[in-house]
Formats: C-alpha cells, sequence, structure tokens
C-alpha cells in the first residue's frame, strides 16, 4: 500500500504551505502511514492560522460565559472539527496533502489562542471594582493590559513544555478532552483506509452525538428546566412535604443536570477517578457541609462572605481540598523521582551547552544511564533551549511588567513565578484525570501566601494579591493547554514541535483579541467594573469570589483553625496514600484505589451537579462495555468526543444569541418556582 509524499520534505520541515505533489513511499519505513496519508509537512502556516481563527471565536464566548456564569468552555474540539471542515476544502482546492497531524496543529492554535481569557474573567475586573486602577475605564490602562496579556501568554506554554514527560509519558495520564480531540481526528480523516468501516461507524458516532448535544443544548436556551437541570430531590421533598430533601437542591445543589459535555467526559474517566471525586462532593456539600451549617457554623454552601461574616462550605473546604491536591500532586511527582532527575539534568545541560556554544565551544556529551519510555523521534522534540531561553525572557518581562504597570514588589513575581511552577503539577494532575483544571483553586493558594506585603499600603498589598494569583491562575491554564496538546501529538503520533510552533501562533492571535473584547463588554456592561451598579445582566460570579477573597486575606478575616488543622491532617493523607498506592499496592488493585487528588477537587468544587454528569456517564460507559465490548472500543471515544465538542458549540450559539438580545428561558417547563429553574 502507497501514501503520497513530496519526496523533497521531511518531518520536522516547518516551511510555509506548497502544493505537495503525490508520491509513493515504503510503509517499511513509514508504518504509521498505514492507515492515514503520509503528511511531509506537520506545521502549516495555513492550519496554525485557521486554529487561531476558530479560537478568537470561542475566546469571545468565553469572555461573555466567565463574567455570566464563571465558566469556559475549550477550543480543542471547536478547532478539531471545524479545522478539518475548512483545511479538507482549502486542500482539495490547492490539491495538497491534510491528515491528522496537521489537523492536531490546528487545533493546538484553537487551543492557544481561544485559552486566554481567564484573567479578564476573574483579578482584572476585581481589581477595577475594588478602585485599586485609579478609573473605572479599561482604555486608560490599554498598554498595561498589553503588556500583562503578553505575559499570561507565553510563561506557562514554555515551562508545560518539559512536563510534558512526566504527565504525558510516564504517568499517561487520561486527559479526557485532548484524547477526545485524539480520537475526534483519526475518525474525520479515516475514510478510505484499511479500517473504512470502522471509520465510518466512528465518524456517524461523532456527527450524531455531536449534533444531539449542541440541539439539546440551544434548545435548553429556550426551554430551562427539563431540558437543562432536573431537580429530582426538590420534586420528592415538594411532594412529600419534607424540607431537608429541597434543601438538598436549591440550597446544596444536589440535581441532575444534562451536561453532557462532562457526561461525556465520564466515558472516558477511571472509576477510581469518578467515585473518589464524588465522595469528595458528598463529604463537603452533602454531609458535613449541611451539618455545620444547620449547627450554625457555616452560612450555606458558596461564597466567600467579607469579614465579619462566618464562610461557607466552599470557603472553609477550600483549603483542605487545595492542600491534598497539592501534597498528591507532588508525591506523585516524587515517588517518579527518576524522570524528575532527568528532566533536571537535560536541563542543565542544555543550558550548559548554550553557554558554550555562546562562548564558540563544542557541546558537551550527557552521560545518563537513564531510559525513558518516550518513542518521539529526537528531531520532533523541542529543544531544551529554545523553552529554556524561552522562559528566562519571559519571565524577566514578566518581573519588569508587574512592578511598571501594576506596582507589584519584584520579589512577590519572583515568588509568585516559582509558586506557579509548583502549583502548575495540580492543575496538570487534576485536568489529566478528571479534565478539570482548577485554576480557582491554584488561585486562592497564591492568594494566600501573598495576603501580606511588608511595608506596603492597603492598596498596593490587594494589588499584589490579586495579580500574583493572576499570574498562577493563568500560568496553570496555559500550562494544561500546552500539555493536552502534546498529549493530544502522542496519540497521533505527531511532532511535539509542531504543537509548540503552532501555540506560539495561537498565542499571538489571543493577544490580539483578548483585550478589544475586554473592551467591547465593559463598555456595554459597566457594571462588570463598577459593582455599585445595582442592575447588571452579568452576575460575575468569579469576580465576586476573588474580590472577597482578596478582601479576606488583607483585612481582618483569616481561615478558620479548625479548616487548618483539617488541611494539615489531609496533606499527610494525600502524601501516605500516594507512597502505599505506588510501592505497596498490586497492580490488578490500583484501578479501584481511592484517588485523594480527586476527592480534593470534590472539596472545592461547589456545584455536584459536575460529578453527577461524570457518575452517569461512566455508569454508561460501564453498560455498554459489558454488553458490547467492541462496540465499546470502536465507537466509545468518538461518542465522547461528539458530546463535548456539541456543548462547546451550543454555548458559542447561546451567548451569540445572548449579546443579540435574544430573551433566554421564554418558556419554561418543569421550573419548580418562578426563579429557580
Amino acid at each position: 500500500m502507497a501514501s503520497p509524499v513530496n519526496e523533497k520534505s521531511q518531518y520536522g520541515d516547518y516551511e510555509p504551505d506548497q502544493k505537495i505533489e503525490a508520491k509513493t513511499v515504503d510503509l517499511a519505513e513509514h508504518p504509521e502511514e498505514e492507515e492515514f496519508v503520509y503528511e511531509p509537512q506537520q506545521f502549516t502556516w495555513r492550519a496554525s492560522i485557521v486554529g487561531s481563527l476558530l479560537g478568537c471565536v470561542v475566546a469571545a464566548s468565553n469572555l461573555y460565559l466567565g463574567l455570566k456564569i464563571g465558566w469556559s468552555f475549550g477550543a480543542a474540539l471547536w478547532g478539531s472539527i471545524f479545522g478539518f471542515l475548512v483545511l479538507k476544502s482549502m486542500s482539495k482546492v490547492t490539491g495538497s496533502v491534510f491528515g491528522p497531524k496537521e489537523n492536531a496543529v490546528c487545533q493546538a492554535a484553537a487551543t492557544s489562542s481561544g485559552g486566554l481569557s481567564n484573567g479578564f474573567v476573574t483579578a482584572i475586573p476585581a481589581m477595577y471594582r475594588m478602585g485599586l486602577m485609579g478609573s473605572r475605564d479599561p482604555q486608560d490602562h490599554i498598554a498595561d493590559l498589553f503588556l500583562w496579556t503578553a505575559c499570561a501568554a507565553f510563561f506557562g506554554m514554555l515551562f508545560a513544555v518539559p512536563l510534558r514527560s512526566h504527565f504525558v509519558i510516564n504517568q499517561d495520564l487520561v486527559f479526557p478532552t485532548p484524547r477526545a480531540a485524539a480520537e475526534t481526528i483519526k475518525n474525520l480523516h479515516r475514510a478510505g483506509s484499511a479500517a473504512a468501516k470502522d471509520a465510518r461507524d466512528a465518524g456517524r458516532a461523532m456527527m450524531t452525538s455531536f449534533i444531539f448535544a449542541m440541539v439539546w443544548a440551544v434548545i435548553g436556551f429556550f426551554i430551562p428546566g427539563i431540558f437543562t437541570t432536573i431537580h429530582i430531590f426538590f420534586l420528592i421533598g415538594k411532594a412529600t412535604g419534607y424540607d431537608a430533601l429541597m434543601n438538598a437542591d436549591r440550597v446544596w445543589g444536589w440535581a441532575f443536570s444534562w451536561d453532557w459535555a462532562f457526561f461525556g467526559a465520564g466515558l472516558m474517566t477511571p472509576g477510581s477517578t469518578v467515585f473518589s471525586f464524588l465522595l469528595g462532593e458528598l463529604i463537603a456539600f452533602g454531609i458535613a457541609g449541611p451539618l455545620m451549617t444547620s449547627a450554625g457554623y457555616l452560612t450555606g454552601r458558596g461564597g466567600f462572605p467579607p469579614p465579619p461574616a462566618i464562610g461557607s462550605a466552599q470557603s472553609w473546604f477550600l483549603w483542605p481540598g487545595v492542600g491534598m491536591m497539592v501534597f498528591t500532586a507532588f508525591t506523585e511527582l516524587g515517588v517518579r523521582y527518576e524522570s524528575l532527575k532527568h528532566g533536571i539534568l537535560s536541563a542543565v545541560h542544555e543550558a550548559r551547552n548554550l553557554i558554550r556554544k555562546l562562548q564558540k565551544k563544542g557541546a558537551v556529551e550527557q552521560n545518563t544511564d537513564y531510559v525513558s519510555k518516550d518513542t518521539t523521534p529526537a528531531h520532533e522534540l523541542i529543544p531544551t533551549w529554545w523553552w529554556l531561553s524561552g522562559l528566562l525572557v519571559s519571565g524577566i518581562v514578566t518581573i519588569i511588567v508587574m512592578k511598571v504597570s501594576f506596582n507589584v514588589p519584584i520579589y512577590a513575581t519572583f515568588g509568585a513565578l516559582i509558586l506557579s511552577f509548583m502549583l502548575a503539577f495540580v492543575g496538570l494532575q487534576a485536568s489529566g484525570e478528571t479534565d478539570i483544571n482548577p485554576t480557582g483553586a491554584v488561585a486562592k493558594v497564591t492568594q494566600l501566601v501573598f495576603s501580606r506585603v511588608p511595608g506596603a499600603d492597603l492598596a498596593t498589598v490587594q494589588k499584589t494579591n490579586l495579580m500574583c494569583a493572576n499570574i498562577a491562575a493563568s500560568v496553570c491554564s496555559q500550562s494544561v493547554d500546552m500539555v493536552g496538546d502534546l498529549k493530544t501529538a502522542q496519540l497521533l503520533n505527531a511532532s511535539p514541535k509542531a504543537m509548540f510552533w503552532a501555540q506560539v501562533v495561537g498565542s499571538v492571535f489571543a493577544i490580539a483579541v483578548a483585550i478589544p473584547l475586554f473592551l467591547l463588554y465593559t463598555k456595554a456592561y459597566p457594571c462588570v467594573l463598577d459593582s455599585s451598579i445595582k442592575n447588571c445582566q452579568f452576575e460575575t460570579p468569579a469576580v465576586v469570589a476573588w474580590e472577597n477573597v482578596c478582601k479576606l486575606l488583607t483585612g481582618t478575616g483569616s481561615v478558620p483553625r479548625e479548616s487548618m488543622i483539617l488541611t494539615i491532617v489531609l496533606c499527610i493523607l494525600g502524601v501516605v496514600n500516594v507512597i502505599v498506592r505506588v510501592k505497596f499496592v498490586p497492580d490488578a488493585w490500583k484501578p479501584y484505589w481511592i484517588n485523594l487528588n480527586a476527592v480534593g477537587l470534590g472539596f472545592i468544587n461547589p456545584s455536584p451537579v459536575y460529578p453527577v454528569a461524570i457518575l452517569c456517564g461512566w455508569l454508561a460507559s460501564a453498560i455498554w462495555k459489558r454488553t458490547n465490548i467492541r462496540s465499546h472500543e470502536r465507537l466509545m471515544y468518538s461518542v465522547s468526543g461528539g458530546l463535548i465538542a456539541g456543548v462547546g458549540i451550543a454555548g458559542l450559539i447561546n451567548a451569540a444569541m445572548t449579546i443579540g438580545g435574544v430573551k433566554e428561558g421564554p418558556v419554561r417547563v418543569g421550573c419548580f418556582d418562578e426563579e429557580y429553574c
């Protein structure tokens, strides 16, 4: 069997697009091409630009949704599917080769350009609301916002590169959405191959689930209630007159949501992670939280009430959950110290050779007996000096920008960068296991660390608190996006180097679009930046949380003593659990062993509907696998990818309708209260 190839080009050639004539390639030399077309180029300008433009659409939606509900959608599947439609058409017109690896470049660019909205829906609006920016008109600070966005775009992406070996190769974490993106891309490109029948079935399954989830979510915009959330406990409690069941739904959020994105993630998530996540949620917001509230010790489920008010279950369990996640993630790294040691030594070796190169001296060979499980060809790997030098430059620039534009002390920014690196391990571990990136928790830890600045006035302390947390959250977000793209590349046998360049191009587009979007929304809705305006179309839950935590930590409030004691206990337990599982638990038992990282995630997530939706997805996957394992193996990832992508696209459609003035929920069915749907 032969595949088209340009005999002049080789893998790793990153020249601009050009027409590629059909030749043949010996599959003995390129066995990976047996099913897919051989791609002489992986990175192309057309793929990176198309992906970046698609990501900009998602960025617009994420800024709106982030201000509206404090949530956002990833752009990986959007870039995979619609990038395929655009690039496939372009390749037919130009007569050029288009395959899954170039498709992966497109989705990587989309992920990068669509995921830079974090700071503009959290710390930056909070600073305006607190009067820390001088004026409430962002147009007065365009240069400062531009410089900050540039810093946020690159630092997390660059230092995520060496983390690939730990999370993608050695741990081989699931990374549900990146995995779904990889499987989606495979299915889109399988037509005409040896697996044509399986490809057709998988493609139909993907498109069917995609259309189903998208249509369902759009209908839910007009008919909330039965098409969004089913309030089972509320209905039973109201029918029986049992207030406790009604409160489980109304107050604590225990309901069933038709969130097909989390259902799709549950299809791919291991059972131990699913049940551990649900266990943490049940403890914090199903048992302990309600009991502590009934006793008058807490105020309820969510929020960060300012002092001297007592805290909520969300604010009380935040610190034990974050502590457990931090220590679990770092213990996972510690027990695999050989890969960590190899990574550090490799970085030192590359830095040494970079210096020798500048001195016009010969390179020094690295002597090591470490054997990596990575099978990626060396010429496709990202050179260490690329990310090392880029990290150094971006770090220095970030420190300067934070000092000049936001008056943050140099030592504080330096500390925040180091802390961000450590906390990114938490985000990557959680995202790799559950598809949920706990950037909010990462930010809260940073806010706790920078709650005091010696010798500074209150305004400087609060600005330092918010911007250092902004660094940590942005770094966590960008690093998760980068490692997720590298996971997709691994599953497609694509070049990490191509993913790196795609992220760079996408980041440039993200910088260009983020600030105009922020200016547009804040000009149309000034209440986003001014809390004195009561009637506001945006609830800004994330902004309010950041603002209140900042006031709490920089004022007279403090973390409850009992919460800190539980945090210490659970941190120790997290370390012990990982050591026991890795060193003493038989391999056959490990898939069923409790995952305390996921338990911690349950502690910090105040919305039980999400783990419930993931559980439903896992149960459906288990039943499907038991009844028809062959079908499950062939179609599960396609169905999952379709569901996640469908909800993401529906989010864009619903956002566009809202901005266009279409009223949400004119028909209400299954709402048991006029304001509770």
